[in-house]
């Protein structure tokens, strides 16, 4: 990896975990998708695998899941690449990507090593952003990363690619362009989707996330999520979050 994403991904990473730690609403926010995450495990006796763990800590929900990234960190168990997993085929039951899919560049190539990891009726788990109106803005108006919604997604890598080649890539549309389609053009590599769901997830867009001030005092996140509730009914407006299942054929 070019030492300029290095370096932008590490300073990146100091800044989360800053504001991980100055933030309980923020806290409170990511152990309530990670309770969604949860509810969809496969139950299989293989272990649950989280790659691009980050600084938010899901062994809170989900003991003995194992935190991973592409970079060390004394909170991380381990390095993985996604592209090239050092786990053994079928030795898992679950993989657990929260604002990942839209870092892959060649998003089939990744699938397809997960395919290989995954034991039989085992899940890839992923949460992203989701464009509805509200998105629209958040993700495109207010956060740096782009939404790339009119970029053609290359599914798969080139032949003579490197997985060590890996570089930043971030195309925060992605998911929504592909999972929210009545029929998924793309080759899910053995998968199905189980379910997709979408979250307005206000309380979170207006706690500023990692990078932005909190909107509202921490007493007040029942009453958020009341709103967040409320404004669930109503997805293609105000959908901020979307959780993706999909499941390897037994």
């Amino acid at each position: 990896m070019a030492l300029e994403s290095i370096d932008r991904h590490n300073q990146e990473i100091l800044k989360n975990a800053d504001a991980w730690k100055k933030k309980p609403a923020l806290r409170a926010i990511y152990k309530t998708f990670h309770q969604n995450i949860a509810r969809h495990l496969a139950p299989l006796p293989q272990p649950t695998v989280e790659l691009g763990s980050g600084v938010a800590d899901i062994q809170r929900v989900i003991p003995g899941c194992i935190r991973t990234d592409i970079f060390p960190n004394p909170w991380i168990d381990q390095v993985e690449n996604a592209y090239a997993l050092s786990f053994a085929s079928g030795s898992l039951s679950n993989l657990v990507l929260f604002d990942v899919f839209h870092h892959l560049r060649y998003p089939g190539t990744a699938l397809k090593e997960f395919e290989r990891v995954l034991a039989p009726g085992g899940r890839v788990i992923w949460f992203e952003p989701c464009v509805s109106l509200l998105g629209l803005l958040v993700y495109g108006a207010l956060h740096p990363e782009p939404l790339a919604l009119n970029q053609s997604i290359q599914w798969y890598a080139p032949p003579a690619w490197n997985p060590a080649q890996i570089d930043y890539y971030a195309a925060q549309g992605n998911a929504s362009r592909l999972f929210l389609k009545p029929n998924i053009q793309q080759d899910l590599n053995g998968f199905r989707v189980v379910t997709t769901q979408r979250y307005a997830a206000v309380s979170y867009v207006a706690s500023g996330g990692y990078s932005k001030p909190q909107m509202y005092p921490t007493a007040w996140l029942p009453l958020m999520t009341v709103i967040d509730r409320l404004c669930d009914r109503l997805p293609q407006i105000f959908a901020t979050r979307l959780l993706v299942v999909l499941e390897k054929a037994t």
